[in-house]
């Protein structure tokens, strides 16, 4: 063993507290090998002679070969002795993070951002003291894939009062956010006989994404001042589409009553499905949020939301409210992807319902985002006059169209971009092109300080001269 700089490795183990150190050896030996360390046809010493080199008894050692034997590890020849296979093979260096980060700019205007400052640690930590004080174990254990009966009563009652659904706590399956919700209905569509599902154009380009990963593809249908166009989306031939009705990403509209009837009278016409995705439904600054479409039909409307911008996106809780005919696929989808979200997440969220702490949190976040929201318009008036910003005074994001005289888009961008100012132009978000020469911005705000967007824009206009 002496001279090999592998045996080092072993060294640490063997002076291990005695219960440990059979463990600690078999690890120090597949650890050697992992890492090549010790080499594929390495011969190792002889049991006794390790045993004896390492102070230690001869039947750790012993154990210790035949554990890795047994793994794959190690390969033993009757009457040759112990080598080192060749099965093994060294895991990649380093754990890499492919969470989303910002592009390391100064300002970062991109949408579809809350500000995580706002969590309410404080009182998420009492409900889930409280929570962990009461739960009984059996709750512990899987749980109802729909989700916990206490959450799904909670968030029910919740939507009913906040966004005008017709919510069943029997048709309310708690899932991970918007996200699975799209891809739970995809399969549930897809089992239906679908193939293809509308969206909005301009729109989320994830919803795409999330249906082509069910086997369904999405046509792009447009969307004008009143919401979607209902002529279009005959033409093409779908059965099912998704729609943002109370604030549509990414221009901000809000569909106006005679296209909300409109939609739903193709849905009952084709036998059709609308999912409703209302992902910043609750934030409205110049009135009452609009209703959720769902609310006039719950037999025709999906609905889906989730706390995403009003908690955090990372707690990875939502909701969906699904049509009795899809709702057994939609359920033993959900049963077979993930068994149900965790128990004790979905507890501490239904306390924070019922006990009043949601509702504190959407309030806080109103008068934060409201106040962004004007920071960011008087900044674009100040430094580029006669810029228009279109949409409902509403949600975590503008768009701005901004005068021709700091055209074209590109050239925009790029002079952003060179004083640290991270920006998205309307057209990353659908087909539509526009020759008028003006500048079409997404701006996501809520994520900034009133002091983070006038900087923002104050860059941007010096990079003009302004």
């Amino acid at each position: 063993m002496r001279g090999h700089p592998a045996w080092e490795l072993l060294l640490p183990a063997a002076a291990a507290p005695a219960r440990q150190r059979g463990r600690s050896l078999q690890e120090a030996l597949r650890e050697a090998v992992r890492t090549g360390r010790l080499a594929p046809g390495t011969r190792l010493p002889s049991s006794r002679a390790l045993a004896a080199d390492l102070g230690v008894s001869r039947g750790l050692v012993t154990e210790a070969y035949e554990q890795l034997t047994a793994e794959g590890y190690l390969r033993s020849d009757r009457g040759a002795g112990t080598w080192v296979g060749g099965a093994a093979r060294a895991a990649a260096p380093g754990v890499r993070d492919l969470a989303p980060r910002p592009l390391g700019t100064r300002v970062d205007f991109r949408p579809g951002t809350p500000d995580l400052s706002l969590f309410p640690r404080p009182a998420w930590g009492a409900a889930q003291r409280a929570v962990l004080a009461e739960m009984e174990h059996r709750q512990l254990g899987y749980p109802d894939p729909r989700g916990l009966p206490g959450l799904r009563s909670a968030v029910a009652a919740l939507l009913a009062r906040r966004r005008g659904v017709v919510a069943d706590p029997e048709r309310l399956v708690v899932c991970s956010g918007v996200a699975q919700a799209a891809t739970l209905l995809g399969f549930a569509l897809r089992a239906r006989g679908l193939r293809t599902v509308g969206v909005e154009d301009p729109g989320s380009p994830e919803h795409a994404r999330l249906f082509a990963a069910t086997g369904l593809d999405t046509v792009g249908l447009p969307v004008d001042a009143e919401g979607l166009v209902p002529g279009p989306l005959a033409a093409a031939g779908v059965r099912a589409v998704v729609v943002t009705p109370s604030h549509q990403f990414p221009s901000g509209i809000a569909y106006t009553a005679e296209r909300r009837a409109e939609l739903l009278d193709w849905a009952r016409s084709v036998d059709g499905f609308l999912l409703e995705d209302d992902y910043d439904g609750d934030f409205r600054y110049d009135r009452a949020p609009v209703g959720a479409l769902q609310g006039l039909d719950p037999e025709r409307v999906a609905y889906a939301g989730s706390v995403s911008k009003s908690l955090a996106p990372g707690l990875r809780l939502g909701w969906m409210l699904v049509p009795e005919a899809l709702l057994d696929e939609v359920v033993e989808r959900k049963r077979t992807m993930d068994l149900g979200n965790p128990a004790l997440d979905q507890a501490v969220l239904a306390r924070f319902v019922t006990d009043g702490g949601y509702d504190r949190q959407l309030r806080r976040c109103q008068r934060a985002y409201r106040e962004r929201r004007d920071a960011l318009v008087a900044a674009l008036e100040r430094h580029f006059p006669g810029t228009e910003v279109t949409g409902i005074a509403a949600g975590l994001h503008v768009i701005a169209r901004v005068s021709a005289a700091y055209g074209p888009t590109p050239r925009f961008l790029e002079r952003a971009a060179t004083v640290g100012v991270s920006l998205r132009p309307a057209e990353d978000y659908g087909t539509a092109r526009f020759d008028d020469g003006a500048v079409r911005l997404v701006i996501g705000y809520a994520h900034l300080t009133p002091a983070e967007i006038a900087l923002g824009v104050g860059l941007v206009a010096g990079a003009y001269g302004g």
